[in-house]
C-alpha cells in the first residue's frame, strides 16, 4: 500500500467545493433558463401572432401552421435545454459518474448562449475536463 500524498485531501476537498458550487450554478441555470423562455415566447407569440401592431401590417402574414410550428419547436427546445441543466445539476450534486458527462454535453449546448451560458459552460468544461480533473472527481465520495 502506498502512503498518502500530502496535501492530496485538501485537493480533493477543494475539488468537491468546486463541483457543488458548478452544480448549484447549473440548477439556477435551469430554472432562469425555462423563466426567460416562458417569457420570451409570451412576447413573440403576442408579437407576432396578434394585434393589429404585428410584423405583417403591411404586407402577407406567412401561412397560418408555420409560426405555431416554430414557437412549439422553440418550447421544445428551452425545455430540453433546461432539463439537460437540471438533470447535469443532479447528477454533480451526487458525483455520480454519469454527471461528469452530462454536465459536459450540457456545457456543450450553452455554450452559444453568450454571456451566462457560455460562462457557465467554459466553466464547467474547466473543472471537469482533463486527466487530473477526471481522476479528482472519480476519487470524490459519493453523496
Amino acid at each position: 500500500m502506498t502512503p498518502p500524498i500530502p496535501g492530496f485531501e485538501f485537493e480533493l476537498d477543494t475539488y468537491a467545493a468546486k463541483i457543488k458550487a458548478l452544480s448549484i450554478f447549473w440548477l439556477v441555470y435551469a430554472g432562469l433558463a425555462i423563466l426567460v423562455g416562458l417569457a420570451s415566447l409570451s412576447f413573440a407569440r403576442l408579437f407576432l401572432m396578434g394585434g393589429p401592431f404585428g410584423p405583417w401590417l403591411h404586407t402577407n402574414p406567412p401561412p397560418d401552421w408555420l409560426l405555431p410550428a416554430l414557437l412549439r419547436f422553440a418550447w421544445i427546445t428551452i425545455v430540453v435545454r433546461s432539463v439537460l441543466a437540471a438533470v447535469a445539476a443532479w447528477g454533480l450534486w451526487e458525483r455520480s459518474g454519469w454527471g461528469r458527462i452530462v454536465a459536459i454535453v450540457a456545457a456543450f449546448a450553452s455554450i452559444l448562449k453568450f454571456p451566462f451560458g457560455a460562462a457557465l459552460g467554459i466553466w464547467t468544461l474547466v473543472v471537469l475536463l482533463g486527466y487530473r480533473n477526471r481522476s479528482l472527481y472519480h476519487q470524490l465520495p459519493r453523496v
